[in-house]
């Protein structure tokens, strides 16, 4: 990215030394879980095609979905999903005028950004 300056040179804007607002940084992971999301659509498909399929495809996707790596994928998925989520929700309330003051604006983007990861762990305790 280039920004001109007053004489229509452009300069350099390295993107790793802006320091974004926390909305920003939440707006930010809204798209990547969103693409995350998107691109674990195959995957999910083909897990629960295997796991309808019989008896012997219920225990092959039982047995890929049970070990550290796949724990850490599930975790990753549904920290994306509850982040979508709650950042979709915070995005329609902001669309109705609700919370848009600018100390509610960072508070909700501070609780999506804190509330999506913690509740990712509990369910996937729970689900342990």
């Amino acid at each position: 990215m280039f920004t001109l300056t007053r004489n229509g040179k452009p300069i350099y804007l390295n993107l790793l030394q802006i320091r974004l607002p926390v909305p920003g940084f939440m707006s930010i992971l809204h798209r990547v879980s969103g693409a995350f999301l998107t691109l674990a659509i195959p995957f999910a498909i083909y897990v629960l095609d295997l796991s309808l399929r019989s008896p012997e495809g219920f225990a092959q996707a039982h047995l890929l979905l049970d070990g550290w790596l796949a724990r850490l994928v599930l975790l990753g998925l549904l920290w994306a999903l509850l982040h979508h989520l709650f950042a979709g929700i915070r995005y329609l309330l902001l669309d109705v005028d609700v919370g848009i003051d600018k100390p509610r604006y960072r508070q909700s983007a501070w609780a999506v950004l804190v509330a999506a990861p913690a509740l990712a762990v509990l369910l996937l305790g729970a689900l342990s």
